[in-house]
């Protein structure tokens, strides 16, 4: 018999004993996978958005009273809807086996071109799918952070044309050239006539057999 106390503890330490993600499935680990880098929105452009709304209700304000503020209201308003829309782009996930743009995965395997645009901060990139498919990476953070993220989408886009250059070619141009010119044979120079060579190979031998060399009596044998 089991005292009440360990009658208690009993279905507490069966409990215990199971795993969290046990009712999950056997893909519940995969599902979850922690990414290898995650990139979020910089604030900056949300302040930045917010000010010039700020900036264009003012005008509008102002613009009842005098007219022309009317238009720079207008520049401001578009300024401030452009920077919003950047500000709220969704976080980029990069895992090993897919890129995670928000809900959407995509596995590196899909992707067949990796265009840069002449934006860096924003960072602004083509992809092109297996498909055809065209999607518009825009990533809104500050500079270090956009260089990380797009040498992370190069690294991984293993079967993509990067800027129009093979994956091969655009990582291991620049490191095939060095073992290509370690493997080259050094030149070789001829420092002696064929003469001189035959004289030195004579008076070598000599010394191998005498131990010396008599410099009058190798005057004599020529």
């Amino acid at each position: 018999m089991l005292s009440c106390p360990e009658k208690c503890l009993w279905p507490v330490r069966i409990y215990a004993s199971r795993r969290i993600d046990a009712a999950c499935g056997p893909g519940y680990a995969e599902i979850v996978a922690v990414p290898v880098s995650r990139y979020m929105p910089s604030r900056h452009y949300l302040s930045a958005g917010l000010v010039a709304l700020g900036l264009a209700a003012f005008s509008v304000w102002f613009g009842f009273r005098w007219t022309p503020a009317f238009f720079p209201a207008f520049l401001f308003l578009v300024s401030s809807a452009l920077v919003l829309f950047v500000a709220f782009q969704p976080p980029i996930e990069i895992h090993e086996t897919h890129l995670k743009i928000s809900k959407r995965s995509i596995p590196w395997s899909q992707v067949r071109r990796l265009d840069r645009t002449g934006w860096v901060s924003p960072l602004v990139v083509h992809l092109t799918l297996v498909d055809d498919e065209r999607i518009l990476l825009i990533y809104p953070g500050d500079l270090d952070s956009a260089n990380s993220l797009l040498r992370h989408l190069r690294r991984h886009s293993r079967e993509a044309l990067i800027d129009g250059i093979p994956y091969r070619q655009f990582w291991g141009e620049a490191l095939a050239a060095p073992a290509e010119r370690r493997r080259l044979p050094s030149p070789k120079y001829q420092l002696l006539r064929p003469d001189d060579e035959a004289e030195v190979e004579r008076m070598f031998q000599r010394l191998k057999t005498v131990g010396h060399i008599d410099p009058k009596k190798s005057s004599d044998e020529k």
